[in-house]
Order: structure tokens, then C-alpha cells, then sequence
């Protein structure tokens, strides 16, 4: 249709023009929940659907079957002016039930009403048993070239980029859970290659619970909230957890990280992955590598302190998520490098020693460098988080060319149960033919007909071998890129549930991460562990947790002990100390700034100057400033004015990596107590300056972050009792120079100086 034949969609555009000229083009902090901003009162001439945001897009517009469609992404949306039913009749009324009569009883009849409901009824698919709570966003993946040698997978060739589609989540939680609970993250990423899918489906913690796939029920079921009374939601620290990887101490090593700061992550943008197994790499000649795979976050690797975490969770259950959506839209793409860990493939299929195959074991990274192999970069949101970040389904046994798996039993398992859980979650087996699922490769399966069979398949002879197709599907040779397994040699031997005597071994790596942390990462595995440990009710439970300390490490176990007000128990079973490995350890590295969030604390009697100085300073880094007042709108001279992101009453530490104070405000119109319970009137009246700034600073003081003043600013570092002298704090004249300070210090993520360990 053309454009002049379409007056509602000429009329959509125009409001949208007429509209984003309105928006202020100064104002770069994300956030904005639509395209445009909205009009004060109920719009009424009938428009079209509204543009995506520019950080948006949905999946790629390709056939059930792989093929390109051409076709605009605004097709597979909402469409038309007007409010319509499933099957497109327009409708003159939503808001009403068909009756007899206005109070009569509503009729059987009402066909919209049915549909309506229905579709309300079924708008909910079974969440993920695991990894419920995600986020998610569109990237590019582009490769370096470095992987040649050991894997022909073309989307490994340098130069080529792949498009991919990235989900973070947590692990234990349902999906009203919080963001910042202590728990293990995936990392899964779906590469769209030329040879078909590949899902690469890992986890922020290179190792496992459990050895062995045939466990992953009990493990889960452990970490879960108690079956009687549903409790506590999205956490360990509560007896059945203690009590399962006590008893089953190979969960020792993955439960060490876990109650390091790797457990509480700052952001998903500084978030390592790891593919946590072991896999096999082929290349062009037929020759195999073994792997493990890496993801390294260009911004460092870097976590939340206990309090910020707790406080999220209540202040900001949504914290990572709204993190990692904001970012992308403010034009801060997250990057990370893929790289790999190479090891001979020799039957034994070890390394230093090390059991290749076993999952609750790493390589240290001083002993097997990680080779860069390639840049992903999230540059996308998605448009609808149900289509795309609930409906994706991953499987490790999505592979292509030069990408094979190994006999670990914890991935010979998962290869069964990522796909058996898709076939319940999406309702039948063509959940591949969902939008964001489609590969991007020419697809001719003969699988035929089930649930949700979108393609419209063709011809007579789904089987072969045939002649009524003309003999179509053939089969592909190795040399016209067929997926071939490895054809490695299976040792004849008895059946048998058993597991190799190598994965006996369950503290000697628990102890190399332990010696790997400075003081300060110890104290807070310390502090971790007694709160942990500290919420369980049975005292058998700890004093057995003490034993499993204690044979990592007896400063460990007694710190703890001493915490829960319990004897410490000696070692059981001494392991030898092996080399520290400095990788680690997420400290003592200066990082890019890139997403960075600056507060900036002000009121209509600050240097606005500064405050505007500063703030554009901050844009022209790549990171976000967020103006800190009394009241929402602006501030300072109509003609002139500074936009204010956030009030005293929304303000808190976690929100913001630094802070920088422009002046001292008085307490405002909503400071005392009835209204903000964060007020102390007395504290108000005392010294003159709101307290929930005050707070606001003593936090952000408490949990490490830089803090920088001038002119007026001055004043709160006074009242709060900070002296100029302190590590993390800078004071200073004007405003560029307390930028200039904070700077620096922000690279190092927090002044680690202020957490004294003990001595």
C-alpha cells in the first residue's frame, strides 16, 4: 500500500517526528521505557504502532526452515491502528463484557471476552527448573582467525562475523527472584553460523557441583527453597543446601567460589564465562584438540560487596538486568573475548595432571595460557522479552564442523536433559522454529508435523532412502560440510556406575583457589561462609561444613568456626600447596571505564557550572552521569537548566560506582522521618544538610567506591567525618580536577585500601 494510501501509518510517522523533535538531544541517560516520550493526556487520532527504541531489535527475519525472508522486523509485530481479535476483526470495546442488558449476567456468547481470558490463561509457559531469571541482548561475534589451526568451524575464520544472541541468569531462583542473590550465573550464547547453531553454555564459575550428570537432580534439589514450606527463595544458606555438599564433597571447589565475590557479580558486563567442560576442537586435516573455553569481560572481572548486594535486592531486585539494558542503550557495549585453553589430546586426556574430563576441575591459566580467538559485542535489546530472553532454548548438542564434545559425564548428561526440558517448556519438539531459536542455515531435516509445526513443508517423501523427491535430502560428505564426530577410541571394559579413580581428588584445587585470593578476597570467603553457615538451624550441619574447611585450609575453618561460635576442627585429609595462580584473584588491575555510573550530588545552590562541566565529561568518556537532587525535574536557571535522574529519596550507594558532590544541600521538602524513613530529623536539624545524602556517602564510603568533592561538596565529606586524606577520596578545587581524580581511582573498581583484613 502505498503511502498515500495509508493514512493511519502517514499519521504514526508524524507523531513520531512531531515528537522526537520535542526530545532534548542533551539528555543522554538511558532509561526511557518507549521510543518516544509519552503526551500528558490519552492520545485519541488513531496512529500506528510506534517504532522499536534505536537500542532494539528482535531476531533476524528468517524462515522456519533457515531461509532469509527479506522482510522488514516490523513485520513479525503488531500491526494496524486499530484493536483487533486474534483473527483480525476490529473491535469497538475492551472494556466491557456483552451482557444481558447493563446489569445482567454476562453471555455465553461473548466470544471476545473467551478469547481474551484464554490467551490470559496460557500467557505463561513453565519457567526454566534452572536458570529462570535471565537477561538478555543481540550481539556480533567476530573472529579473529586465531582458532585455524585447531578448528575448521567457519565462523571461526578471521574476519567473519557471526551474529549471536546472549542470556544471562541466575541459577536457583524463580523468575520474581532477585538479581544480586548469591548464586551461580550462566552465560549462555547462541551463535547464528553458516554450518547451523552452535550454543556454547556455560557458567560464570569454570567448574561444577557434581561429576556426574546422574546428580544434577539431587544438587538442584538441595539449593532449592524447602519443598514443605517453599523457603528461603533464590538462595544457599539454608540447611538442605549445607547439607547436601557436605556429604558430597566434590561440590567443595564450586562452593569455595561461590562464597567468593565471584558469587555477587557487579554486573553481567563484568562477568567472566567459561564453558566449564572440556571439548574437543577439529581441524581442516582431521586433527583434534582438546579445549576449554573462556569468556574474558573487556571491563575487568569485578563484584558487589555483601551490603550492596543485599541492598539491591530489596532496593533494585531488577539491579543486573536493568544494568546490562541501560548500558546497551546508552551506546556502552559490553565486549568480551572468547578465548580457548589448548591441550594435546592423548588417551589419557589429561593435563599436569589434571583430569581433563572432570568438571569440578581447572586448568590454571599459568600453566595453559588462554588464547584469544575472538570479540563478541552486545550492541543490541531485544524488542519483546518473552519472544526472545524466555523463549530461547539452548542445547550443547547444538554443533557444527570442528566443534565436538568429550565423555564427561556431567556433558554426556546435559546433552540429554537440554533438550528433554525444551520439549516441556515450549510444548513439543519444533521449539527450533521459534523466531529467536531459527538457525540461519539452509535447513532440510525431514522432521515432520508435532506441536507448533510453523514451516509448510513440501513434497511426499519424508524418509530415505527415496526416488518420489527425486532422492532429496542427501546425505553430505565430510569435504561438503558435514558434522562429523570425532572418532575417538572407546576402551572395552566392564559396564559399570563408577567414576575414574582421578576424580577422587576433592581439596587440592579447592586450595589453589583459596591461595589464589589476597587478604581481602579471604576475609570476604570468610564472612561469606559464617553468614552462610550461620542461617543453617542444624548444628550437625555446620560442625560437618567445619571438617570440609578444615581440609582446605585451617585459618579458614577457624575463622569460621570462631564466627558460629564453634570448636575447629584439625585436618582430615592435608593436600600438598600447590603454585598460586594470580588469574584468580579479581584484584590489583586497572580497567577501561566504559558504563561506568557517576552520581553527581547537587541542589539549585551547587556550582551548576561544574555540575554541567562534569557531567558532559563524564558522557564524553563513555560513561553515564545521574544528577543527584532534592526534587525530580531540573535544577538552576529555566534558561540553563541541569536534569535531575535521580532524588534524595531514590538514591542509594549501589546504584553508582563513584560519586562526585557539587554541594551541600539542605534537608528537603519530603526530609524527615514520616515521609523517609532513611531521615533522622534530629541529624537534620543539627547539621543542615539532608541526611539521606549523608547516607548516601557513608555507604558509597562503606562499600569501597571513590569518592570525589569541590567547592561546596566539601562540606558533606566534613559532616560525614571523611578527612581528605583517605584512600578512594579525592577534594578539590574546581570540578575537572575532582573528575580527574575519580577518574583514576575508578579503574581499579573500589579503594581496597579501606577493607583492612585482619591481621
Amino acid at each position: 500500500m502505498s503511502e498515500k494510501k495509508n493514512p493511519v501509518k502517514a499519521a504514526a510517522d508524524k507523531v513520531v517526528e512531531k515528537v522526537q523533535d520535542a526530545v532534548d538531544p542533551g539528555n543522554e541517560i538511558p532509561g526511557a521505557p518507549g521510543p518516544v516520550p509519552p503526551p500528558v493526556d490519552e492520545p485519541t487520532e488513531p496512529t500506528g504502532p510506534l517504532p522499536p527504541k534505536p537500542d532494539q531489535h528482535g531476531p533476524e527475519t528468517v524462515s522456519p526452515t533457515g531461509q532469509p525472508t527479506g522482510a522488514e522486523q516490523a513485520r513479525m509485530a503488531q500491526s494496524g491502528a486499530y484493536l483487533t481479535t486474534a483473527q483480525g476483526a476490529r473491535l469497538y470495546d475492551t472494556d466491557h463484557s456483552l451482557k444481558a442488558g447493563a446489569r445482567g449476567p454476562v453471555l455465553l456468547q461473548d466470544h471476545h471476552l473467551r478469547e481474551k481470558i484464554t490467551h490470559f490463561d496460557h500467557e505463561r509457559i513453565p519457567e526454566r527448573v534452572v536458570h529462570a531469571r535471565g537477561a538478555a541482548a543481540h550481539g556480533v561475534f567476530q573472529a579473529y582467525g586465531t582458532a585455524a589451526p585447531v578448528s575448521k568451524a567457519a565462523f571461526l575464520a578471521k574476519g567473519v562475523e557471526t551474529p549471536v544472541f546472549v542470556r544471562f541468569s541466575t541459577v536457583l531462583g524463580s523468575r520474581g527472584s532477585a538479581d544480586t542473590v548469591r548464586d551461580t550465573r550462566g552465560f549462555a550464547t547462541k551463535f547464528y553460523t553458516e554450518e547451523g547453531v552452535f550454543d556454547l553454555v556455560g557458567n560464570n564459575i569454570p567448574v561444577f557441583f557434581i561429576q556426574d550428570a546422574i546428580k544434577f537432580p539431587d544438587v538442584i534439589h538441595a539449593g532449592k527453597p524447602h519443598p514443605d514450606r517453599e523457603i528461603p527463595q533464590a538462595q544457599s544458606a539454608h540447611d538442605t543446601f549445607w547439607d547436601f555438599v557436605t556429604l558430597h564433597t566434590e561440590a567443595t571447589h564450586h562452593t569455595l567460589w561461590n562464597m567468593s565475590d565471584r558469587g555477587i557479580p557487579r554486573s553481567y558486563r563484568m562477568m567472566e564465562g567459561f564453558g566449564v567442560h572440556t571439548f574437543h576442537l577439529v581441524n581442516a586435516e582431521g586433527d583434534s584438540t582438546l579445549v576449554k573455553f573462556h569468556w574474558k569481560p573487556k571491563l575487568g572481572v569485578h563484584s558487589l560487596v555483601w551490603e550492596e548486594a543485599q541492598i539491591a535486592a530489596g532496593v533494585d531486585p531488577d539491579f543486573h538486568r536493568r544494568d546490562l539494558a541501560d548500558a546497551i542503550e546508552a551506546g556502552a557495549f559490553p565486549q568480551w573475548e572468547l578465548g580457548i585453553q589448548t591441550f594435546p589430546d592423548t588417551p589419557e586426556q589429561n593435563f599436569a595432571g589434571i583430569d581433563l574430563l572432570d568438571p569440578t576441575k581447572i586448568v590454571p591459566e599459568e600453566m595453559a595460557p588462554v588464547q584469544p580467538i575472538g570479540l563478541l559485542t552486545l550492541n543490541a535489546n531485544p524488542s519483546n522479552y518473552f519472544a526472545e530472553t524466555e523463549q530461547v532454548a539452548f542445547h550443547l548438542g547444538h554443533l557444527v564442523p570442528g566443534i565436538d564434545v568429550t565423555d564427561d559425564p556431567l556433558l554426556q548428561g546435559r546433552l540429554f536433559s537440554y533438550l528433554d526440558t525444551q520439549l516441556t517448556r515450549l510444548g513439543g519438539p519444533n521449539f527450533g522454529q521459534l523466531p529467536i531459536n531459527r538457525t540461519h542455515a539452509p535447513v532440510n531435516d525431514m522432521l515432520r508435523d508435532g506441536m507448533h509445526q510453523t514451516a509448510v513443508h513440501r513434497g511426499v517423501a519424508p524418509y530415505r532412502p527415496n526416488s518420489l523427491d527425486g532422492g532429496c535430502p542427501f546425505l553430505a560428505g565430510e569435504d561438503t560440510g558435514a558434522f562429523v564426530e570425532v572418532p575417538a577410541e572407546v576402551a572395552a571394559s566392564v559396564k559399570e556406575r563408577k567414576a575414574p579413580a582421578s576424580f577422587d581428588d576433592h581439596f587440592s584445587q579447592p586450595r589453589l583457589f583459596w591461595l589464589s585470593m589476597t587478604p581481602t578476597e579471604r576475609e570476604h570467603i570468610i564472612a561469606a561462609y559464617t553468614f552462610e553457615l550461620g542461617k543453617c538451624y542444624e548444628q550437625a550441619i555446620k560442625e560437618r561444613a567445619l571438617t570440609v574447611l578444615a581440609n582446605i585450609d585451617s585459618e579458614l575453618c577457624a575463622q569460621v568456626a570462631a564466627g558460629l561460635g564453634l570448636p575447629a576442627p584439625a585436618a582430615g585429609a592435608r593436600v600438598t600447596d600447590p603454585a598460586p595462580s594470580p588469574a584468580l584473584s579479581q584484584l590489583g588491575r586497572a580497567w577501561p571505564l566504559d558504563g561506568r555510573i557517576v552520581g553527581i550530588v547537587a541542589d539549585a545552590h551547587a556550582d551548576l557550572d561544574g555540575v554541567r562541566s562534569v557531567r558532559q565529561a563524564v558522557l564524553d568518556a563513555g560513561m553515564v552521569p545521574l544528577v543527584i537532587a532534592p526534587a525530580g525535574g531540573t535544577i538552576g536557571p529555566d534558561d540553563d537548566p541541569v536534569t535531575v535522574q535521580r532524588t534524595f529519596t531514590t538514591a542509594r550507594s549501589i546504584e553508582f560506582d563513584a560519586l562526585l558532590i557539587a554541594g551541600a544541600p539542605a534537608p528537603g521538602a519530603d526530609g524527615y522521618g514520616a515521609r523517609d524513613a532513611k531521615v533522622d530529623d534530629g541529624a537534620a536539624v543539627a547539621v543542615g544538610i539532608d541526611p539521606r545524602i549523608l547516607l548516601l556517602v557513608a555507604e558509597a564510603f562503606r562499600h569501597g567506591k571513590a569518592i570525589g568533592a569541590w567547592a561546596a561538596g566539601l562540606e558533606i565529606l566534613e559532616a560525614a567525618g571523611i578527612g581528605s586524606d583517605v584512600p578512594g577520596v579525592v577534594t578539590a578545587d574546581d570540578a575537572a580536577a575532582a573528575l580527574d581524580g575519580l577518574t583514576d581511582l575508578l579503574a581499579h573498581h573500589r579503594a581496597w585500601e579501606r577493607f583492612t583484613p585482619a591481621v
